[in-house]
C-alpha cells in the first residue's frame, strides 16, 4: 500500500507519550506509532456502527426469517 507524508499538530504531552513508546520499542517510531492509532481508532468507529446498525434490528424479526430459509432447505437435506 502507497504512504504519503502528512503534517500533523499534536498535543505536546500527547508527543511525549508516544516518543516514550517509541523509546521502549513498543513502536518503531513516531510515524508507526501514529498509524497505528489512527489505524485502530478507524476499526473501532467501524465496529461501533455496525452495532449501532445491528441494533436497529428486530430480533423476533430476523428470527423468523432465519426460520423461515432453514424450514425450506432442511426439506432438501438428506435423511439420516
Amino acid at each position: 500500500m502507497s504512504q504519503t507524508k502528512v503534517a500533523i499538530t499534536i498535543e505536546e504531552g500527547l508527543l511525549a507519550r508516544v516518543d516514550a513508546l517509541v523509546r521502549r520499542n513498543v513502536f518503531s517510531n513516531r510515524s508507526r506509532a501514529i498509524q497505528e492509532a489512527v489505524q485502530e481508532k478507524l476499526e473501532r468507529l467501524e465496529r461501533n456502527r455496525l452495532a449501532e446498525e445491528c441494533a436497529k434490528l428486530d430480533p423476533i424479526f430476523e428470527r423468523s426469517l432465519a426460520e423461515e430459509g432453514m424450514s425450506e432447505e432442511t426439506a432438501s437435506w438428506p435423511k439420516y
